[in-house]
């Protein structure tokens, strides 16, 4: 009683008497003018809070107004009514796509593991090479030649979705003479790592190949512009720490493992947790323009399936929105389940 009392109330020894604590009376000021301070700094950087506008519109009527189509996942579907309107149907569209066994749940299951395979593929192979990017880039004593390997690395980012895969169709693309193959097929077929056949048949129309061209395009599209996190981080590491480890005897290599890495590995984590968070929210345009009905077996994942049964598959819009709704809730998962991991492990998370 006396300790909590002591936060508030201080004895003066001159006057024999209590008075309030100076700390109190600061925290107590602050907590009655909070909101002033608030609109103070709100004014004073007003041009701040304006450039923030857009983005917030952004969010609010391309991610939050659009949940509101999520009430379809427990609503009869009715192209007519409106979502308020539909009557009640309960988890009718989860039990069938979880445990009915009939085609869509194959589909939903197929698509659930080929949009994990996919993600973990990409996770594995994908999530080193911006960090091993950044690593060669900080090798590089030339700012000249650095600048413009980095620019080129980053080009591909800036490509459309249809471009980019315009032109891998035209690296792999199928031809009937050994010529009209893609520049790819052809030198792929002449290193014997794939049979002729294969090549004239065209890679994307084989469902083994299509994983490993869809990651490999996925590379070189996006670790040169993903490594400009992880260059600036190494950046910002204080050039003491590199001096400390030469006078040390570190060469290269141990400077790059006992200095480099350690100092990037907060960055590192937060960037792991939210493409673990990302793991099963695939674009189905890249997979969509690069897929066919041939390589359904190992193409078609969650984001494809729901575009189909809600475009073609006779306007199943609540089906559709479920098959995204078990897509989200599963993602949800996995951002909660490495936030913990990395907290427990590394003393790092994202909150």
């Amino acid at each position: 009683m006396n300790r909590v009392a002591n936060d508030y109330l201080i004895f003066d020894e001159k006057t024999r008497t209590y008075r309030e604590n100076p700390e109190q009376a600061v925290r107590d000021d602050v907590e009655k003018h909070y909101w002033l301070h608030v609109g103070r700094t709100v004014l004073k950087d007003w041009r701040l809070y304006v450039m923030l506008v857009p983005m917030l519109l952004v969010f609010l009527f391309w991610r939050y107004f659009p949940m509101y189509e999520l009430l379809g996942c427990f609503k009869v579907s009715d192209n007519v009514l409106p979502v308020s309107e539909q009557l009640f149907s309960g988890f009718s569209y989860f039990r069938r796509l979880l445990f009915s066994g009939d085609s869509l749940s194959t589909d939903f299951w197929r698509a659930m593991r080929n949009t994990f395979l996919l993600s973990f593929y990409g996770l594995c192979f994908g999530f080193p090479m911006p960090v091993i990017l950044a690593l060669f880039f900080n090798e590089i004593r030339s700012n000249a030649a650095r600048s413009i390997y980095q620019v080129m690395s980053y080009l591909p980012k800036f490509m459309s979705t249809v471009v980019m895969t315009s032109l891998v169709t035209m690296l792999v693309k199928q031809g009937s003479i050994i010529g009209s193959m893609g520049i790819v097929s052809q030198a792929l077929v002449k290193l014997g790592i794939i049979s002729e056949e294969a090549g004239q048949s065209g890679l994307l129309n084989n469902p083994g190949f299509f994983r490993t061209i869809y990651q490999v395009s996925g590379i070189w599209e996006g670790a040169g512009y993903d490594s400009i996190v992880y260059f600036a981080a190494i950046i910002a590491i204080s050039p003491t720490s590199y001096e400390a480890a030469q006078i040390d005897g570190a060469n290269k290599w141990a400077q790059m493992r006992y200095v480099v890495l350690p100092c990037m590995l907060s960055t590192i984590v937060i960037m792991l947790i939210t493409r673990i968070g990302s793991l099963l929210n695939i674009g189905y345009e890249k997979v969509l323009l690069l897929y066919n009905t041939k390589t359904y077996m190992t193409a078609d994942v969650v984001s494809t399936l729901s575009y189909r049964t809600g475009i073609y598959g006779g306007g199943s819009t609540g089906i559709a929105s479920a098959i995204e709704m078990m897509n989200n809730v599963v993602g949800m998962l996995l951002v909660i389940g490495a936030n913990t991991i990395a907290r427990k492990a590394a003393n790092t998370s994202l909150y």
